[in-house]
């Protein structure tokens, strides 16, 4: 398998590792030389060629998703044109995220016998990482929506929606939200929480007592719903969600097998998977499918395993080679950016600017896409720019204040 780094390490070392050599400033930048070695040391381990390139896919699909939902009414229903149904199904994008994010946590345990070392230590990473550009994008989307779009048909946000949300609670108490893409922060958090039990189970009983314990708890759960289907509503989505979460812990396994295994041709069957799942969705159509997410996402969940275990394994070759462009690579970095800031700027357009310009329907939907989907990748770099990546390159305030002054001293006279 093949390991890589973002381009901001790779090209951020040459730079510093220059500096280091020729700057009379020597301390200060191998301050910066050792804080770029601990970052891609810690990266390396799960960071494998195509994975970032399908996080920012997977975003991207939900930016489409969203012109599509904001420019032509009735969801679940189409009442766009039928080509563009592939577009209704952002649930689905959500998932694989999950899926994605269960599969990437658990290398590094995996390589290390499922050992995941200092629980708070890991918990610390997490809030590190995903709280500081979440925390931004709320004061963002607080503003648009106080100022600019509501974003709920409960209203504008107030009091209770600062603590909930402030506090990523979304998923257990119910306030107008400021932003409809922030539910699966919520359930991402509270599944980081369960991720060491999961593990533990892992390590002490192995992935089958682990997956047929957390789904059939799940299946129970649905089985035990009127007409054995649950209504989903906007929060108490993570007990629905967790099969998927481990569906790709338990697939990073994958990665430490024998070599037979490792050599499976995981992109075939992840097809075979898959195909039945989609048969189902075309048949029944796209109420029906969103009306049951709940068996939807548990029976396309070992698809998306095997698919990412593909990928993560080096196929097809075609597409590894595709996700590990620069574009791909770049697109996958500030995912999260996008997935955080992008329903605001998306519904301004719709709401506020094309209403000026175009009528309902198909020309709207064309003037979003046009407008709305470059804006939400620019304004997603540079948010991801200030206030994301510093959180992914840096591990503490401390680390960071150190590259800093650091950097400020390479670049002086």
């Amino acid at each position: 398998m093949v390991m890589c780094h973002s381009d901001h390490e790779r090209q951020g070392r040459a730079i510093l590792l220059t500096s280091s050599r020729t700057d009379s400033n020597g301390p200060e930048a191998a301050v910066l030389v050792q804080q770029a070695d601990r970052t891609a040391e810690a990266n390396g381990a799960s960071h494998l060629q195509g994975l970032d390139g399908l996080r920012g896919l997977a975003a991207l699909y939900v930016v489409l998703f969203h012109c599509w939902l904001l420019t032509f009414p009735g969801f679940p229903e189409n009442s766009g044109p039928s080509w563009l149904g592939w577009l209704m199904y952002g649930r689905l994008a959500v998932v694989f995220f999950l899926v994605l994010s269960g599969f990437s946590l658990a290398i590094s345990p995996a390589r290390k016998g499922w050992q995941q070392g200092s629980v708070s230590r890991f918990l610390r990473r997490r809030a590190w990482r995903i709280l500081p550009p979440y925390w931004a994008a709320l004061a963002l989307s607080l503003l648009v929506a106080f100022f600019l779009v509501p974003a709920s048909h409960h209203g504008p946000p107030n009091g209770r929606t600062i603590l909930v949300y402030g506090l990523v609670l979304q998923d257990v108490f119910t306030a107008p939200t400021p932003n409809g893409a922030f539910w699966s922060i919520a359930v991402e958090a509270e599944l980081y929480l369960l991720f060491p039990v999961l593990l533990y189970v892992r390590r002490r009983w192995g992935a089958v007592i682990l997956v047929a314990g957390v789904a059939l708890l799940a299946v129970a759960r649905g089985l035990l719903a009127q007409n054995a289907s649950p209504v989903e509503g906007n929060n108490w989505l993570a007990p629905n969600l967790a099969p998927v979460f481990v569906a790709g812990l338990v697939g990073a396994g994958i990665l430490v097998a024998r070599e037979k295994i490792r050599r499976l041709p995981w992109h075939w069957l992840a097809a075979l998977a898959v195909i039945p799942v989609l048969s189902v969705i075309a048949v029944k159509g796209s109420a029906w499918t969103v009306h049951h997410y709940f068996w939807v996402d548990l029976a396309i969940a070992p698809a998306m395993t095997m698919f990412i275990a593909a990928v993560a394994t080096g196929r097809p070759v075609f597409l590894t080679r595709l996700l590990a462009t620069r574009p791909m690579r770049s697109l996958g970095n500030f995912s999260y950016s996008l997935y955080l800031i992008h329903l605001p700027i998306i519904m301004v357009v719709v709401r506020k600017i094309a209403p000026h310009y175009v009528s309902a329907g198909l020309p709207r939907f064309c003037f979003t896409l046009v407008l709305g989907l470059p804006a939400s990748v620019l304004a997603a770099w540079l948010f991801a720019e200030i206030f994301e990546l510093p959180f992914k390159r840096n591990r503490s305030w401390k680390s960071m204040l150190s590259a800093g002054r650091a950097r400020e001293s390479v670049d002086s006279p």
